[in-house]
């Protein structure tokens, strides 16, 4: 009998419930107490959807990020918030945002450095080390949960993230290594395995997704001697990975001393035979068989044709399960009630994914006539997808096959360039800029729903839109920036506002997925060939230039960030449908320089995302996304400036694919890091104009000027300061006005001052 369990769900809830409660506390509007209920109520629920289980997970429910919560669990709190007025919580709170719910006026906490989860757009906040650094075991939080699931009738799964996985995503603060800390931190996790034990957990799921990146020697010997460890507690330990293939490391998994192994099979299926011929025949083998980072139904056909001899093999050793934790999915399709239905039958989020697991489980345990009715409903949707006229057009295709080198050429250097436009923009030392989007108040996503719903005609959105646009550009006037934006308040999204507007794209209601803490997006849908009907943002961007006679900023989302952060088709490569996008969106750069508009910035934020975990994979990768940039950007002549911006990733490693970009102006997240980003250009000489975010927009609190300067100061010991540009770390839209304004006077003044 194949068991059926589950690495993680998705915790902000189907309608986003966890993130507007959250957003109450922070505000004051309710206690903490309230907020606990709320927490409590939302997991049962989840716990309810995964009923069907054998083992559901615990300990994936989170307020902010799972690796924070690890922090947590271990003591390991930075010594800045030691001695705080408030709790637990509040530190919590301080760490992940810069404050909690008791401060007040501007926190002095600095907010933990933020990141990206391997190749996905979750944000985590990275641990900090120093040679001081202590574990202090703290897991009521945890033990808690359990105890809330099997007083509602669930067997449990502990979900954790491995001491190797912990130590290894963190940074050290001082002369520190992390791999020294590795003795104190398993001392924690063997008191928190026996701490489990005595509260009659049998297994526990240990996350090591590490395990499908390329490690040293040193690292390996970290997870041989981790394991060698733990395994003395008499709690079973399922080692899960996931993400990508274990390659090199697959040897040393099958040599641990472990109870179980899961393996993602959507990525590393070719070492499903292997990982079995060198487990033992007591060792569980946990297939991740259900994509849980894409929302298309699963071929149970073809899968079950290769499924079935793998369980006919292992027998009861055979465990199935999502290749991963189901974060990455939005929470149920049935609340989409207004999806094109052809489309919804394509689909399945976390909880039609559980639906699928169950139906394989049924198939392998009890044979494919027990549910031969929805395995033939199940093939005739993907027979119907595969051969629908909705996927492919051939005008597409032909515009893709003509593409042409010169296409990804700009005009002339950028040393040239950027005279041309000295003369051309006249702007001062230190020109400051936003990165485009300013607060999205309540009344702007109030008037876009009337729209949406019909309750305003097109003139009134249009009039009270171009009244937001006043406001936003009179209150650049009044900050003196440089550079303008429009500020955005017609866009929902950075990615599903041009989404909607392309061909080849749906999109949903309720398709939420967390990016970090409480802020959701939803990404939209490639389910076809891509085409741009007709400009997107021209008249927005006009209207904004008639509005003053400083530069006006024309802001497009780049091929690559639209592709990674969408739920993108699977039956054609990726390189394809971001060609497709670079294409698009190159007509909509165009239309802009013919309309006046001489700034365009062109954001890449999703750029290093993409990158394969393995850097020796790398090369293809970085191949197709720089040139379908380049093929967005480059028909546009010297006088130009195209900007782009990259935010909260690791890009030291891929600096030399970021510079053949070619961008005149690139704009970083530089702040929450302190610089330390800029780290690389001691060594790598950056030939264009850089711009080193000041001021961290994830957080409330407002940066002094000396901060700003201090942050420049040390950019400047990198990098020309004609070449530098004064900016936030990102967009604008999550904040509110009152932080907003005096965040950006702060940095005008930073910026006269630096002039001076």
């Amino acid at each position: 009998m194949a068991i059926l369990h589950n690495l993680g769900f998705p915790r902000i809830g189907a309608k986003r419930e966890l993130k507007f409660e959250l957003e109450k506390f922070w505000s004051n509007k309710i206690s903490e107490q309230d907020l606990q209920a709320k927490a409590k109520n939302i997991r049962a629920k989840h716990w309810d959807n995964q009923k069907e289980l054998n083992l559901v997970p615990v300990g994936d429910f989170s307020f902010y990020d799972q690796v924070l919560d690890t922090s947590f669990l271990l003591g390991n709190i930075p010594d800045r918030v030691a001695g705080l007025e408030g709790n637990s919580l509040d530190n919590y709170f301080r760490i992940a945002r810069g404050r909690s719910a008791i401060d007040k006026g501007c926190s002095c906490v600095h907010a933990g450095e933020m990141t990206k989860w391997f190749d996905t757009n979750y944000h985590y906040i990275v641990p900090e080390f120093t040679k001081h650094t202590e574990f202090n075991l703290d897991s009521a939080r945890l033990l808690s949960q359990i105890d809330e699931a099997k007083a509602l009738g669930h067997d449990v799964k502990p979900v954790i993230l491995g001491p190797v996985s912990y130590l290894y995503l963190g940074k050290t603060k001082d002369e520190c290594q992390k791999i020294d800390l590795l003795d104190n931190v398993l001392t924690a996790y063997s008191k928190l395995l026996s701490e489990l034990a005595q509260n009659g957990v049998n297994w526990v799921q240990i996350d090591e997704p590490i395990l499908v990146t390329e490690l040293s020697n040193q690292w390996q010997q970290a997870i041989s001697k981790t394991y060698k460890v733990l395994s003395n507690s008499s709690v079973k330990i399922l080692l899960a990975t996931y993400f990508g293939q274990l390659k090199e490391n697959l040897p040393l998994l099958c040599e641990l001393p472990i109870a179980g192994v899961h393996l993602d099979t959507i990525n590393a299926k070719d070492e499903v035979k292997k990982l079995i011929e060198n487990l033992n025949d007591q060792q569980v083998v946990s297939l991740g068989v259900i994509n849980g980072r894409n929302i298309w139904k699963t071929d149970l056909t073809a899968l079950l044709d290769w499924l079935e001899p793998v369980s006919n093999q292992l027998g009861e050793r055979l465990w199935v399960a999502p290749s991963c934790s189901l974060l990455h999915v939005p929470v149920d399709l049935n609340s989409e009630v207004k999806l094109d239905s052809e489309i919804k039958s394509w689909l399945a989020y976390a909880t039609q994914k559980l639906e699928e697991l169950s139906l394989v489980a049924t198939a392998l345990n009890e044979g494919r006539e027990a549910c031969s009715q929805a395995l033939n409903d199940n093939a005739d949707a993907i027979k119907n997808r595969r051969n629908s006229p909705l996927v492919n057009n051939p005008k597409v295709k032909k515009r893709v096959e003509a593409i042409t080198d010169d296409m990804a050429l700009r005009q002339s250097p950028f040393t040239q360039r950027a005279a041309i436009q000295k003369k051309i923009f006249n702007l001062p030392a230190y020109p400051t800029t936003t990165i485009g989007s300013f607060p999205q108040t309540m009344e702007i996503r109030q008037a876009r729903r009337q729209y949406k719903n019909g309750d305003i005609n097109e003139n009134e959105y249009l009039k009270l839109m171009k009244a937001e646009i006043q406001l936003c550009v009179d209150i650049q006037h009044e900050l003196e920036l440089d550079v303008l934006v429009h500020g955005e308040p017609e866009r929902n999204d950075m990615v599903e506002y041009f989404g909607e507007q392309l061909d080849g794209y749906a999109f949903s209601q309720f398709g939420w997925v967390q990016s970090y803490g409480s802020r959701c997006v939803k990404p939209p849908i490639i389910f076809g060939d891509i085409s741009r009907p007709s400009a997107m943002t021209v008249k927005w961007s006009e209207f904004a230039q008639t509005l003053t006679d400083k530069p006006m900023k024309g802001m497009l989302t780049g091929p690559v960030t639209i592709l990674n952060w969408s739920f993108v088709r699977d039956d054609q490569p990726r390189s394809t449908s971001c060609l497709q996008l670079a294409l698009a969106i190159r007509d909509e750069v165009l239309d802009l320089e013919k309309a006046g508009i001489n700034i365009i910035q062109i954001d890449e934020a999703a750029l290093r995302e993409g990158l394969p975990l393995r850097q020796s994979q790398w090369q293809e990768y970085i191949e197709w996304a720089i040139k379908s940039f380049k093929i967005t950007s480059n028909g546009v002549s010297d006088k130009t400036q195209i900007h782009t911006h990259m935010c909260y990733s690791e890009f030291n490693d891929m600096i030399a694919a970021i510079a053949d970009m070619d961008a005149d102006v690139i704009t970083i997240e530089t702040s929450r890091s302190d610089m330390e980003l800029l780290d690389v250009f001691d060594e790598f000489n950056y030939p264009n104009d850089i711009g080193p975010g000041v001021y961290d927009i994830h957080t409330p609190n407002i940066p002094t000027v000396d901060y700003m300067v201090a942050l420049m100061e040390k950019a400047g010991e990198r990098i020309p300061a004609e070449r530098l540009w004064v900016n936030p770390d990102c967009g604008l839209k999550t904040r509110g006005w009152t932080e907003v304004k005096p965040a950006l006077e702060n940095m005008v003044k930073a910026a006269k001052k630096l002039r001076s």
